[in-house]
């Protein structure tokens, strides 16, 4: 059985690569029984959505008086992040 420390680990290395078939297992199991990491991985779920939203706001939005290097600057950083 996981730790809650492993978990987190292992929903935050999710975000950036797919878990082994092992892994994943583990995790959901230890998801099963413990809302502390349910709770942790919704944030991260949240975060990344809002993200992806703020991005794409960003690169559409033509009210931004931004010059287009500066916003897509700003669009690439944000997509570092995810």
């Amino acid at each position: 059985m996981l730790t809650c420390k492993q978990a987190s680990q292992l929903i935050s290395q999710s975000l950036d690569r797919k878990l082994s078939w092992q892994e994943r297992l583990a995790l959901r199991l230890h998801l099963c029984i413990c809302k502390f990491c349910q709770r942790f991985s919704q944030q991260l779920h949240i975060l990344r959505v809002a993200l992806k939203r703020t991005s794409e706001n960003i690169e559409n939005d033509a009210n931004i008086t931004l010059p287009s290097e500066t916003k897509a600057r700003i669009a690439h950083s944000i997509d570092l992040i995810k």
